[in-house]
């Protein structure tokens, strides 16, 4: 786990945090884009708001039950405990090391601290009259760990012809009947809709927010909440023949990672979740499960469930079962990992599903990122150091320019921060950023500074100051707003502009005070370090 600093100087200790979570993902395989999609995008979420001075705490983690897990699990020969405890430990926490993901949290569904509290939260219904017994028959999806309606179904074709595929993994469902548990979803149905109705944005994007309201408009069916054809998973409290269905298990991570009945303090300080990130394959099980089950049981609901796209790739969801699973290695050992945390978020609106291509990326690298960014980064630092020293002048002659500059920047935070801290459009936030990327460029090209430096006058040298010294600037208040995103590569411009002496650490920056014009003082040691974005290499090709 990366470091966090979540409880940042300055954030008021007894404040509710800033709770934002990933889905916890399946074990039975490494992760690929897809997961380090959403992760990466509650990484930035929750940096943002750190350098707001806010407290936050950021969870994401794995789901080790049920039937899939315990499958591939004897698929491999091992026991399923065994086959989590090495997914968890050579794959998944090792990338989100690697893609400097600084969650707070890391939980695991096998641990005691949860399994332990689900029993007692699944007991509490029961008790409450909640949960009753029955049986149920109808086509089950283990790639989904979920019943399906007949309706949401698929007809097979070449080998599966003749037989019904789920619709996401494309493979055929089974048909279980099975004794089971039933909580008591079709009597939340009401409850649901006036949740939605009094918080229109409870439900991300409006597509999805629709779909959904839709599916409980037409009623809820009382939902199954054990599993009794399989033991690996958390048992029943008051019935061990019985297993607790892998989504209860798995949706109550939000509650006993932050101390349900555990931990009250930390529990009142942290729950409900600000947001929940989602994969929208996944969005009726936190928009309509999760908030139904939290109000049985009398607890808050999250405020925003945020469901993102998926990732194509030739017209195919990414996945490990349509083998369209790339690992993010495979483009962080190109591009870096920086470049690759800007890519998704920059190239795909959150909430929409967008298609990956390696000429895209290499294309945005080389316009966005090395010719546009990492360009004006040298060319500042160049000239500080050749015209200067090396010591960053004093802005002595500003004029109309330099307030245009300054109200770009102006525009440029209040809109970062409000699409990226707000409002999850991580697309809009950093293409206002780069618009004025874009502008300051523009401002050195029609200043000339190369010309202005040969006017010996001492109305040459303050105008050359002056350009300087604003070109700097702007690059400060940049390497600010893109922390969050790169915070690698801001780090290392915020090392070259001399920041770090006179400014403190760039993650205690407030990303809402970035627009501050003239903090970065005259008499700064600039300094041409290395290249943020360097040149790609041509890719090398497999024999």
């Amino acid at each position: 786990m990366a470091a966090t600093g979540s409880e940042k100087q300055g954030a008021d200790e007894n404040a509710k945090a800033f709770y934002v979570s990933t889905p916890i993902y399946y074990v039975n395989d490494a992760p690929h884009l897809g997961h380090a999609y959403t992760t990466v995008a509650g990484d930035v979420l929750t940096r943002w708001h750190r350098q707001r001075g806010e407290k936050v705490w950021y969870l994401t983690g794995t789901d080790e039950h049920g039937q899939k897990i315990m499958r591939t699990a004897e698929a491999n020969g091992v026991t399923p405990q065994e086959w989590c405890d090495k997914l968890v430990t050579e794959a998944w926490k090792p990338l989100w090391e690697h893609l400097n993901i600084a969650n707070d949290d890391f939980i695991r569904t096998t641990e005691k601290r949860h399994t332990d509290r689900v029993q007692e939260f699944v007991q509490d219904l029961f008790d409450k009259g909640e949960i009753y017994k029955g049986g149920y028959e109808g086509p089950y999806c283990v790639g989904c760990e979920e019943y399906k309606l007949p309706g949401d179904l698929i007809d097979g074709e070449g080998e599966y012809e003749g037989q019904k595929l789920c619709p996401i993994h494309k493979k055929p469902v089974e048909l279980l009947k099975e004794e089971n548990y039933f909580f008591k979803l079709s009597e939340y149905g009401p409850k649901l809709l006036e949740l939605y109705a009094a918080n229109p944005g409870f439900i991300q994007p409006e597509s999805a927010r629709n779909e959904v309201v839709n599916f409980v408009r037409q009623g809820l069916q009382d939902l199954s909440i054990s599993r009794s054809t399989f033991d690996w998973g958390v048992k029943v409290p008051w019935d061990d023949k019985h297993v607790i269905y892998v989504w209860i298990d798995a949706l109550l991570n939000y509650a006993t990672a932050v101390g349900y009945g555990a931990n009250q303090n930390k529990f009142d300080e942290t729950f409900p979740a600000n947001v929940h990130l989602v994969g929208k394959d996944i969005l009726r099980f936190h928009a309509v499960i999760w908030p139904a089950m939290l109000l049985a049981q009398g607890l808050p609901v999250p405020g925003k469930v945020a469901a993102n796209g998926w990732l194509m790739v030739g017209g195919e969801k990414m996945s490990k079962s349509n083998l369209t699973g790339i690992k993010p290695q495979d483009l962080t050992s190109h591009f870096g990992v920086d470049a690759y945390r800007w890519y998704f978020l920059r190239a795909i609106a959150f909430g929409s599903d967008g298609s990956f291509s390696w000429e895209d990326f290499t294309a945005r690298y080389t316009s966005e990122l090395a010719n546009d960014y990492g360009n004006l980064a040298s060319r500042v630092a160049a000239m500080v150091g050749k015209y200067f020293g090396g010591a960053l002048p004093e802005a002595t002659a500003s004029g109309d320019a330099e307030k245009a500059v300054q109200e770009g920047l102006a525009k440029a935070v209040t809109e970062a921060d409000r699409k990226i801290g707000e409002e999850l459009d991580f697309q809009g936030g950093i293409l206002a950023i780069f618009d004025f990327v874009k502008q300051v460029n523009g401002y050195i090209t029609e200043q000339e500074p190369w010309k202005v430096a040969k006017d010996d006058s001492e109305e040459g040298k303050a105008r050359l100051a002056t350009i300087l010294y604003t070109a700097a600037e702007s690059l400060r208040a940049v390497a600010v707003l893109l922390n969050p995103i790169m915070p690698d590569t801001s780090q290392k411009l915020w090392d070259s502009l001399g920041a770090e002496p006179l400014l403190g650490a760039l993650a205690d920056q407030d990303v809402q005070t970035a627009a501050t014009w003239g903090t970065l003082p005259a008499g700064a040691t600039v300094t041409k370090g290395a290249v943020l974005f360097p040149r790609l290499e041509e890719p090398k090709k497999d024999a």
